[in-house]
């Protein structure tokens, strides 16, 4: 049943607590800093250096020497390494700390909602005993009770509405949620790129419903006349970045980015990468077929990637591919806002961040993707979506 709008509902202001935008803020940028430190614990090659979950070799921070863990199960998994545990460790807690903040979202979106707290509280305890039952061996319950919790929210989302942001919420706390289980999975399905794709997935799209409810919330819409046509660009300008960045973590999850080296994959990690050409030649053989197989089965350890050079050169063609079609995507919309009045800021701000992206692109390939320039890529295309999901979010017809 769906429950009417409060009576300080309007139009541009959802009823929702004062507070609400403040949290959502502090939560966007916390998921921002999240998607970046996980760029950096994925391409620093630290993704199993703790090979148990939640816990690092059994304890809630990490060892600090290789002597703390001699006598732990988890070091027979994967030796200790001091300077990469720590890291992986800190992303963990970073993006448990994330989660309290979007339960706190949801608590408070749903707070007049009828059982409303019951459900979010609920959901939220059930998936809280499916880590000691996870921890204990019990992988298939903690799995069916961790389901039953997503299960009672994407229910609850679906019946409210989103006047006061309560099916907002509750969704991206779902999204949380499964994103816990994506991270859990990348370490005990030992780097499946798949799964580190849909974490990175995953995360964009945490970072988007967050940006989307905190300027909801905040109330400064950009009314428009023309703001149909405009959201419907945005919203293909936010399709195309998608796909470009779901490649962009096919790429890095099977270590494709050095693909098209001076000579082929085999000495591609000791030389400058070929661009606009690959390996020579302007569209060399690839093997899509073997590429783009998204699941190869278990027990197998993905670090440094499984897939042949050709394979891996037909990932990279790809991505550089399909950043063209964002390019000119891209441009065009720049063209599009800098006519409108009132959003030539937009426009700049637009086209400088696609520009960034190209240039830290052709960076990655050119330096052999030095560590720092591929995570200001990441976070580039985190800040596109921030530009994007913003306009999506602000603009509005007249009354």
């Amino acid at each position: 049943m769906t429950h009417s709008p409060p009576s300080n509902a309007t139009p541009y202001r959802p009823a929702v607590h004062r507070h609400f935008h403040r949290i959502a803020w502090f939560a966007a940028a916390l998921t921002l800093c999240v998607i970046v430190f996980g760029a950096f614990v994925r391409l620093s090659d630290a993704g199993l250096s703790c090979p148990d979950w939640p816990t690092c070799y059994g304890r809630a921070t990490w060892p600090q020497a290789a002597t703390d863990v001699s006598d732990h199960a988890a070091s027979a998994i994967r030796p200790f390494e001091t300077h990469k545990a720590w890291r992986e460790q800190v992303h963990r807690h970073l993006a448990a700390t994330l989660g309290v903040f979007v339960l706190g979202l949801a608590l408070l979106a749903v707070r007049r909602r009828r059982l409303g707290l019951v459900q979010v509280i609920g959901a939220a305890l059930l998936v809280a005993l499916a880590i000691p039952l996870y921890m204990r061996g019990e992988t298939m319950a903690a799995l069916a009770v961790a389901g039953l919790g997503e299960a009672l929210l994407l229910f609850a989302a679906l019946r409210w509405s989103n006047v006061d942001l309560a099916r907002a919420a509750v969704l991206t706390l779902a999204v949380v949620i499964f994103q816990a289980l994506l991270g859990k999975w990348t370490v005990t399905l030992l780097l499946k790129p798949v799964i580190v794709m849909g974490h990175l997935l995953g995360g964009m799209l945490t970072f988007s419903l967050l940006l989307w409810m905190a300027w909801r919330a905040t109330m400064q819409p950009i009314v428009l006349a023309q703001a149909h046509t405009l959201r419907r660009w945005t919203l293909v300008a936010i399709a195309v970045v998608g796909v470009q960045i779901a490649l962009g973590g096919w790429v890095s999850a099977n270590y494709a980015a050095l693909a098209c080296g001076a000579g082929g994959w085999t000495t591609a990690v000791h030389h400058y990468g070929d661009f606009p050409k690959c390996v020579g030649q302007w569209w060399p053989q690839g093997d899509f077929g073997e590429g783009f197989v998204l699941w190869r089965g278990v027990g197998v350890d993905y670090e440094g990637g499984v897939l042949d050079g050709a394979a891996r050169i037909a990932i990279q063609l790809a991505h550089r591919a399909m950043a063209v079609v964002v390019f000119v995507t891209l441009l065009a919309f720049v063209v599009r806002l800098s006519r409108t009045p009132g959003l030539r800021g937009w426009a700049a701000a637009l086209g400088t961040l696609t520009l960034a992206q190209v240039l830290l692109g052709i960076l990655n390939v050119k330096l052999a993707l030095p560590l720092w320039v591929a995570v200001l890529h990441n976070g580039g295309a985190a800040l596109l979506l921030f530009v994007l999901v913003s306009l999506l979010a602000r603009l509005r017809r007249p009354d």
